[in-house]
């Protein structure tokens, strides 16, 4: 097995460094809106976003005018990407958390100006330290003018990614030839990530870029910077970009592993005839989340972080082993990464797709960008799991269609049968092509 980096990337570490901070509950809180209060707070930690709205929803109506309750229901609302509801819940608010959330729903929305006027506010807290919301209110300063991820060029733009088998075997991961201001690059998709991320060794302050893939030009795209040299030595040639979630979502991106296809689109691609609806959430409006079940530890989903930049399937959190009643300790340890061990997941639910013997690892790093995360978190879903299907964000990004690779399900076998799904190779085996070009 090829050496792994766990620490969750830049991943949502710039968009998570607040943490919610609910203080103790105000003495004249109704009881009513305390209890619903309780449960919001509950569902939204184990990332049950629906029960946690109508939570809400009873806790506003109990008491409208707690600021507790509606920073926490703003916080729900800017996972959900609602952005106007995130700032009409926290209008009037004068705290950290207010204007971190009223900076991110003006920001992913496009409006700068305020975007900049909030997180500017946000950093005069002392106790705030958020490098993400330092580097994007610059920007947002600096883009006067400027629409965010606005389209030029063709309606559809196709891209043919290298092939997984190659004389450089990029495994799983879904590495992108396209033109960075003009200078031809290859980048990589890192849905883990909210923003573009350059790397650090060729750009040195963050900066509005355009990007073209094919016949279709993304303009005035935001862009951050970040050491992107262990991503290089890991997979042996210059990557020179991650492609984060917002750029998905404007481009209403298909990327394809498997038919080693990458596809740019103006507007939503129709839904796929053979395709599992799989709704997606963003941590603080960044980092990518869905939720899938352990089927032989209960069918109750549990939340995952989507990081298509890391070169595995599976990677779980000691709990989730322990709820499949296997001891991560008796995991089986990998050679060169002493803190890790690997094991198999009996069957991993995704969408309406059952995975059988899923490979998967232990050992989540707890740094900065994990513990700033506010859900729990069952693990992270990679490259790996991520290949075995043709993935088309829609909405927006609020959801995506997962659609099968025909040789994992047999060309007769219907889309969502989980029960015949077969067991994927082993992790670090690179999967074949299934010959699907052509499909925009």
């Amino acid at each position: 097995m090829r050496r792994i980096s766990l620490a969750i990337v830049a991943v949502c570490a710039a968009h998570l460094a607040c943490a919610p901070s609910v203080g103790p509950l105000s003495a004249s809180r109704p009881p009513v809106a305390r209890q619903w209060f309780e449960r919001e707070k509950a569902s939204y930690r184990a990332a049950d976003f629906d029960d946690a709205r109508d939570a809400a929803q009873r806790a506003l109506a109990a008491a409208p005018n707690d600021p507790e309750i509606r920073v926490l229901s703003a916080r729900l609302a800017l996972v959900r990407l609602d952005y106007a509801d995130a700032l009409r819940l926290t209008e009037g608010i004068d705290s950290s958390d207010a204007h971190s959330i009223r900076g991110r729903a003006f920001w992913f929305s496009g409006d700068l100006e305020h975007a900049a006027d909030e997180l500017d506010a946000m950093l005069t807290d002392p106790t705030v330290k958020d490098p993400w919301a330092r580097d994007v209110a610059g920007l947002a300063r600096r883009g006067g003018g400027r629409h965010p991820f606005e389209m030029a060029g063709g309606l559809v733009g196709s891209v043919d990614m290298p092939p997984a088998l190659d004389r450089v075997s990029f495994g799983a991961a879904s590495v992108v030839p396209c033109e960075l201001d003009g200078e031809r690059i290859l980048a990589l998709v890192a849905t883990g990530s909210s923003e573009v991320l350059l790397d650090s060794n060729s750009r040195h302050e963050p900066a509005w870029v355009s990007l073209r893939f094919d016949r279709v030009e993304i303009k005035d795209v935001p862009a951050l910077v970040q050491d992107l040299s262990p991503i290089t030595r890991q997979l042996g040639v210059p990557i020179r970009a991650l492609l984060g979630a917002q750029l998905l979502r404007h481009g209403h991106v298909t990327f394809d592993r498997r038919g080693d296809q990458f596809v740019v689109r103006r507007q939503d691609a129709a839904a796929p005839p053979e395709a599992s609806r799989v709704p997606l959430y963003y941590l603080r409006g960044g980092g990518m989340l869905l939720r899938a079940a352990l089927t032989s530890g209960g069918d109750a989903p549990r939340p995952f972080l989507v990081d298509s930049s890391k070169p595995f399937p599976l990677l779980l959190q000691d709990d989730a082993w322990k709820s499949l009643g296997i001891d991560p300790h008796t995991l089986v340890p990998v050679t060169d990464s002493p803190n890790t061990r690997r094991g198999v997941v009996p069957a991993f639910r995704i969408g309406g797709f059952d995975l059988a013997k899923m490979p998967a690892l232990s050992g989540l790093e707890r740094n900065e960008s994990t513990t700033a995360i506010d859900v729990d978190l069952a693990g992270v879903v990679g490259a790996d799991l991520l290949s075995f299907f043709r993935i088309t964000f829609a909405d927006d990004g609020r959801f995506m269609w997962i659609e099968p690779d025909p040789l994992l399900f047999g060309p007769a076998a219907p889309a969502q049968s989980p029960q015949t799904t077969p067991a994927p190779p082993p992790s670090g085996t690179p999967p074949s092509s299934s010959g699907t070009k052509g499909r925009p």
